[in-house]
């Protein structure tokens, strides 16, 4: 009979064991593949990978050593409590830290963006140098570098510009309001071709507003590809040949313009008002 019982405690012992190491060897096998197919940067998937792996070995075998504990039969009760208040007690210590690295684990597999992408959170847009464990550092596009904890970096909403076909470009055309009717009806028609010269893809354009010194127009196009710099360079090309045809054809830009009438002080309208001679007698001053 002793020797069943130590037999039996063996067994249990060997076979707790060797599904603890399977279930470990095949949950690690499955994130370690699906972190292959991410592509993610190197350095971040090995930090995340020796995180993963001590996190999972550590849960799997304090199963497995409670379940052998209590096949010898030890009372775990207390055990169980013991760890469940550990466990309770270091989440909330470091939480923060914990938060951090599953938005980073998050950011590996899910693939909102990828080192090099061009990304826009808040006010900011930046270039992806680095993602961390603890954090993700931007390169803005005015140099400087900005770093935010991965956490709050994924309650933004998050514009990835680099996973785009296209910019979208908008110019707000301001004309005087002694343009002719039939100048501001073939306007549109005027634009479409300075856009298609520069091999770029019209979308719209037509009047929009009667502002306090001009009639706007609005022209939309696009630009294909995500690159800044060709965005750039498109929206200067297409400014640069609505200036020369403007030109040419004789179409004013409208600026901001204010007319002052000056009054005597009985109230008669004096020069600059165009219907009194250049001459009028200045009202005499009151003592």
């Amino acid at each position: 009979e002793k020797v069943n019982k130590v037999i039996f405690y063996l067994f249990t012992v060997a076979t707790v064991i060797q599904i603890a190491i399977w279930l470990r060897e095949i949950i690690l096998a499955f994130v370690e593949r699906r972190a292959q197919q991410s592509g993610s940067e190197s350095d971040t998937l090995s930090s995340a990978m020796a995180l993963i792996r001590i996190a999972v070995s550590f849960a799997l075998f304090s199963v497995a050593a409670i379940v052998i504990l209590s096949n010898l039969g030890v009372n775990v009760s207390g055990l169980i409590a013991g760890l469940g208040v550990g466990g309770i007690a270091i989440g909330l210590a470091a939480q923060g830290i914990f938060s951090d690295l599953f938005a980073a684990i998050s950011i590996i597999f899910d693939q909102p963006f990828r080192r090099g992408d061009t990304i826009s959170y808040d006010t900011t847009t930046g270039r992806v140098e680095k993602i961390g464990m603890k954090s993700t550092r931007l390169r803005a596009l005015s140099g400087e570098q900005k770093i935010i904890s991965n956490s709050k970096l994924l309650e933004k909403e998050i514009t990835n510009g680099t996973m785009t076909d296209h910019r979208r470009t908008n110019f707000v055309l301001g004309l005087v309001y002694q343009t002719p009717a039939s100048v501001l009806s073939t306007l549109p028609q005027t634009l479409r071709e300075i856009v298609e010269a520069e091999d770029l893809d019209f979308i719209r354009a037509g009047m929009t507003a009667f502002s306090p010194s001009a009639f706007d127009f609005q022209l939309v196009f696009d630009v294909k590809g995500d690159d800044l710099d060709q965005l750039f360079e498109a929206r200067h090309k297409v400014a640069l040949a609505i200036i020369d045809r403007f030109a040419r054809d004789g179409i004013a830009f409208a600026y901001p313009t204010q007319t002052t009438f000056t009054a005597a002080p009985d109230g008669t309208l004096v020069m600059p008002f165009a219907g009194q001679p250049a001459s009028a007698p200045k009202a005499p001053r009151k003592r």
